[in-house]
């Protein structure tokens, strides 16, 4: 984003009264972008319903994946691809099917995701070999990648920049990341009370709601220019984003000195370099260099991709650690960690407010700085259950401050963007989201391996120092590198 939204919640943003210079001013918002109505409130709903579902579905099946496995007949080995199916596909095509929702209509992108994630569950939950289920969870991947960007594109359309888009893109954060420490609970609470095939069998009935009601809830501008596709780069980025995920979770699984780990990432480095040329040569590049050029952007996602990767792979840690050092059951370890998943729903509704008071760059400083402050204790946590007191407390503070930097991040890299570029914008947004869930729990999991020889303990210790200082790293580059475009103003 390359505004900031002004210090008056009242007053609209600089570049919501102002065309961003070098960009067509793009379709016109429709006119419930000014002023809510009850359709737009229930779009707004239904988008969400459709985000939160698919934030709960990347770690629903975790704590079945042991009863899956039995059931179905997996190696030890591969159930970890379960998770890793859906988190390829989904960090893969991200980006790709942002620029598809610029092209072809945001509105159908959304409800033919929809559908293919209620077809993909139907044959998740009805699936009896390995093969079925894997297909599944890939589709499901799939379908996350074409329904985020196209929900968070018409999400940042419906709305003006400014306090409303705000509030809207707080609640989708909040939701989101809810969705994703509570997607562990539901899951063990269905494989405990019911089966695991529920976990799927659930997003059909919401995909069915879904696709009933949109079609004469949602609406975007009408659009007559209809570009070409960049196929050579939307290629190439997709293959880049697979080798690049694929290989950090091989590196998660098996350390990071074998071949298996390091190939897939050149490859990832060759193929993202041989992106820039593509890009710089096709009329219609996938990704606008004029984009890429606001600091806005580039710093904007890669602090989103670090608060992403640095909470979600927390979570996971403490994972290890309630059910492994404290001996606490799968679904209460689960429950535990609901109390980050209500710090981040908190989080969510404090940070517009906290944005239209100081600004995305200071919300997003402020938010990893205190996150990286209640993070750090955590990396002396000891073998007793006196110390679950303070890891709700520490882990609650936690929730909040991340959802600041995860709302203030979405702001920042969404406005100032025209209109028509805004599935692009939100592509980069879901994309910086998808490979940073992806990647940081193979990465923290990789660090508690390899200090196996002292104890998973302590690997647990020194990962989450790790991801403690990563927060607090990203607090400075921000603070360092984030700036307002030329006339504007630093917040």
């Amino acid at each position: 984003m390359s505004q900031p939204p002004t210090r008056s919640p009242a007053t609209p943003s600089a570049a919501a009264r102002k065309p961003t210079t070098g960009h067509p001013a793009g379709p016109r918002q429709p006119a419930d972008a000014i002023v809510p109505t009850a359709r737009s409130r229930a779009a707004v709903a239904l988008l969400l319903t459709g985000n939160f579902t698919l934030a709960v579905d990347f770690s629903i099946l975790n704590v079945a994946l042991p009863h899956i496995g039995t059931e179905l007949g997996f190696s030890a080995g591969g159930l970890q691809w379960i998770v890793t199916a859906f988190a390829l596909c989904a960090a893969g095509f991200t980006l790709f099917f942002g620029r598809v929702a610029d092209l072809f209509g945001r509105k159908r992108l959304f409800l033919a995701g929809m559908a293919l994630l209620g077809a993909a569950s139907l044959l998740g939950g009805l699936a009896g070999t390995p093969a079925l289920l894997l297909i599944a969870r890939a589709a499901q991947g799939v379908a996350t990648a074409m329904v985020t960007p196209a929900a968070l594109s018409l999400l940042t359309t419906m709305f003006a920049e400014g306090p409303a888009r705000a509030r809207v893109l707080g609640l989708n954060g909040a939701l989101m990341a809810a969705g994703f420490t509570s997607g562990a609970v539901l899951g063990g609470v269905l494989t405990g009370v019911i089966n695991w095939r529920w976990a799927f069998y659930i997003n059909v009935l919401v995909a069915a709601v879904v696709l009933l009601a949109a079609p004469t809830i949602l609406r975007e501008p009408h659009r007559s220019d209809r570009p070409r596709l960049d196929l050579p780069g939307a290629v190439t980025i997709t293959a880049a984003l697979l080798a690049l995920v694929l290989g950090i979770t091989h590196a998660g699984e098996h350390g990071w000195a074998v071949l298996g780990t390091w190939l897939p990432i050149a490859v990832a480095v060759v193929l993202g370099a041989v992106f820039v040329v593509v890009e710089t040569r096709v009329a219609q590049p996938l990704i606008a260099v004029e984009l890429l050029r606001r600091n806005t952007i580039t710093v904007g996602n890669l602090a989103g991709l670090l608060a992403f990767a640095t909470e979600t792979s927390l979570a996971f840690l403490l994972t290890l650690y309630l059910q492994e050092t404290l001996g606490y059951s799968a679904v209460a370890a689960g429950l535990i960690l609901a109390f980050l998943g209500i710090g981040t729903v908190l989080g969510g509704l404090l940070a517009p407010k906290l944005i239209g008071r100081v600004g995305p760059r200071r919300a997003l400083i402020a938010g990893f700085g205190v996150q990286a402050a209640v993070t750090l204790p955590l990396a002396f946590i000891g073998a007793d259950r006196a110390w679950l007191i303070p890891l709700l407390a520490l882990t609650f503070i936690g929730g909040v401050a991340n959802l600041v930097a995860i709302v203030g991040y979405v702001v920042t890299s969404t406005t100032g963007v025209p209109a028509d570029q805004q599935g692009l914008a939100t592509g980069l947004v879901t994309m910086s989201q998808q490979v940073g869930i992806a990647l940081g729990t193979p990465v923290m999991s990789a660090l508690v391996v390899s200090q196996a020889a002292a104890g998973l303990l302590s690997g647990i210790r020194f990962a989450v120092a790790v991801n403690a200082g990563l927060a607090l790293l990203t607090c400075f580059v921000v603070a360092a590198l984030l700036r307002p475009p030329m006339g504007g103003r630093t917040q």
